[in-house]
């Protein structure tokens, strides 16, 4: 019985052949143990979790980061130049008006000093005008005195208040207008009369009734005259 048993167990020739010649394909797969994974498997999981391993510390991320950190410098830089060109633009803006207000002054400064020149002169003027009939009466006074009593105190007196006044109104700037034997202008002169005379030329003054004058370049009074021809 235990022999038979035996021949039974043991495989035969045939049986070894025929297992053999099966492919490899056809065999049946190998029992899996649970809870372990294939081989191969294994080997790609590390591969994989070696690769991402690897690949986090690769130059192309490096290169990404210091591109990204570039970026934010420049925004940051170019945020700062932004307000940089607003501050400038307002100090142009500020530059420029107080240039203007600056030549607005200049402006006012000068029209007021301007102003003031023409009212100065117009009150001298007005002032000078009634004075000239004073200096008139001195020199109508002193025509009426006889040669021979131009030496009496009264009149020696009157010859010095005279020419006093004269010299008081020429330091003022006051000076008398050429009337006689000049040619007639009728900014500097008042023609009441007209005579003919050959002797003289035409247009020119041939006599003056009432001396004028200038209070420096603006007329004070016009000169009275006769023009000839």
């Amino acid at each position: 019985m235990d022999e038979k048993k035996e021949m039974e167990q043991e495989p035969s020739e045939e049986e070894i052949l025929a297992e053999e010649q099966v492919p490899e394909e056809e065999k049946p797969p190998a029992e899996e143990v649970p809870g372990e994974g294939a081989p191969g498997e294994e080997a790609s999981e590390e591969e994989t979790a070696d690769g991402e391993a690897a690949t986090e510390g690769t130059p192309a991320e490096e290169s990404a980061d210091t591109a990204e950190e570039a970026s934010e410098k420049k925004s940051f830089f170019g945020r700062k130049k932004e307000k940089k060109d607003k501050r400038d633009e307002q100090i142009a803006d500020l530059t420029d008006k107080l240039k203007r207000q600056l030549a607005e002054f200049e402006n006012f400064r000068n029209r007021t000093d301007k102003e003031k020149s023409q009212m100065y002169s117009i009150g001298a003027s007005s002032v000078l005008e009634k004075i000239l009939p004073v200096l008139d009466s001195f020199e109508r006074g002193l025509k009426t005195i006889p040669e021979e009593q131009k030496e009496d105190p009264l009149a020696s007196g009157m010859e010095m208040i005279y020419k006093q006044l004269v010299t008081a109104l020429t330091d003022l700037g006051v000076t008398p207008i050429e009337a006689v034997g000049q040619e007639f202008d009728p900014n500097l002169h008042n023609a009441v009369m007209h005579v003919d005379d050959e002797e003289l030329g035409e247009n020119v003054v041939a006599e003056e009734f009432q001396k004028g004058y200038k209070y420096r370049d603006a007329v004070l009074r016009h000169s009275m005259v006769k023009v000839a021809n």
